[in-house]
């Protein structure tokens, strides 16, 4: 593959590298790509050199295997949630319901329904913009031809945004909620803390603030014997994993050191328990 006219591409990866892109050549050939047939790949480079996320350059991010639409403000999906999903296809019955809290750019969900297309996957975020992109996500990962459930966004708060039919049906509710504490997004890299929306990010003085939330009201949609994963920080999992006890929930911590993940699981009764 080779770059347009403007610049060769070694010359793309040179200054992408200069710019400090530890992956620089993959970038460059990303870039020349995106730009092919539309004369733009030197605005598309000089917007990456300064710093604009590659993600919101292409308009997906990659997770999972699949792209995800991701716009501008939007939490671009980390690697490290991969976890999330691999533990939700772990324990979770055949045909589940699945419902991603906080979803952002949908690409939990997303990643869930291409494994099982016959899920019944809802998704929730009070980001409009966040919403709309995990629609277009989600809706590419759907069976062919209106088969299956089909996935459902909501715009909302969390589980007020949910329909009442929903409630005590749930197998697995998945939560990437924020959980950087307020004073440490300050030491964030440029990209989430300069690009990624506040409200993404923030958890409040602890960090912990939507997580309390989350749980708070999980055992209410939960189905008996259903469960809460919670992405987390190795730090604060002994805290998130207080917080899910305390809300009811028999709590796990799980940690995947080859996508330096770690989340909380949070087992509801099974029908007739406590």
């Amino acid at each position: 593959m080779t770059a347009r006219p403007g610049g060769g591409l070694d010359e793309i990866v040179r200054r992408l590298r200069d710019a400090g892109c530890v992956f620089a050549e993959h970038e460059a050939r990303l870039l020349v790509e995106e730009a092919s047939g539309s004369g733009r790949l030197d605005e598309l480079v000089a917007r990456r050199v300064a710093g604009e996320p590659l993600e919101y350059i292409l308009g997906w991010a990659e997770f999972c295997g699949l792209r995800v639409t991701v716009a501008p403000g939007v939490f671009v999906p980390r690697l490290r949630t991969s976890l999330l999903v691999r533990e939700a296809l772990r324990v979770a019955p055949d045909a589940p319901v699945v419902l991603d809290v906080c979803c952002g750019a949908g690409g939990i969900g997303a990643a869930i329904l291409a494994a099982w297309p016959y899920a019944e996957v809802h998704a929730v975020d009070l980001d409009p913009i966040a919403v709309d992109c995990a629609r277009r996500t989600l809706s590419r990962a759907g069976l062919p031809g209106g088969a299956g459930p089909g996935p459902r966004v909501h715009l909302g708060d969390l589980y007020a945004a949910l329909p009442d039919a929903l409630r005590g049906r749930v197998d697995v509710i998945v939560a990437n909620a924020p959980y950087v504490p307020t004073e440490e997004i300050r030491f964030m890299p440029s990209e989430a803390r300069d690009h990624e929306a506040r409200v993404a990010l923030d958890g409040g003085d602890d960090g912990l603030a939507m997580q309390r939330r989350v749980a708070g009201g999980a055992r209410e949609w939960l189905a008996p014997g259903g469960c809460l994963l919670i992405e987390t920080s190795r730090r604060q999992a002994p805290a998130t994993a207080g917080i899910l006890e305390e809300a009811g929930l028999r709590a796990v911590v799980v940690h995947d050191d080859e996508v330096d993940g770690t989340a909380v699981r949070g087992d509801a009764p099974t029908a007739g328990g406590p």
